[in-house]
């Protein structure tokens, strides 16, 4: 089964899971998949994740998801740059999410970083999502 939007696949899997209010999710292994990841673990809307390979090529990333007090961390998580449409920001035009409270991902050419790790490089790049 081919995807059109594997990222965007992966985020509705975290948004479905945490809504059953499931411990961890799974979703096909890819290098793009595994950095997003690792910055919203590095901000704390993860407790972490851990690639496992199912058979010789082909492996599936396990996310644990992250609860405060019963409620998801994760309340809102939406696609900005999609197939159809790509969005790129300028360093200075970056989107602030719910003013600072939440965060955008961005693939740029330092790697994928939040919003915040982005200003502080000074680059811009690509919005792959915001999360709040």
């Amino acid at each position: 089964m081919s995807l059109s939007d594997p990222l965007g696949d992966m985020l509705t899997r975290i948004r479905n899971a945490q809504r059953a209010r499931h411990a961890a999710c799974v979703a096909p292994a890819s290098k793009l998949r595994a950095n997003v990841l690792e910055a919203l673990r590095r901000e704390g809307y993860i407790r972490g994740f851990s690639t496992e390979e199912l058979r010789k090529g082909v492996s599936q990333l396990r996310i644990e998801l992250k609860y405060s007090e019963g409620q998801p961390v994760i309340k809102e998580i939406h696609r900005v740059s999609k197939p159809g449409r790509r969005v790129y920001s300028k360093i200075k035009e970056l989107p602030r999410v719910y003013a600072g409270l939440g965060v955008s991902i961005l693939s740029t050419p330092r790697g994928i970083l939040s919003d915040v790790e982005a200003r502080a490089a000074n680059v811009g790049g690509e919005v792959l999502c915001r999360v709040f």
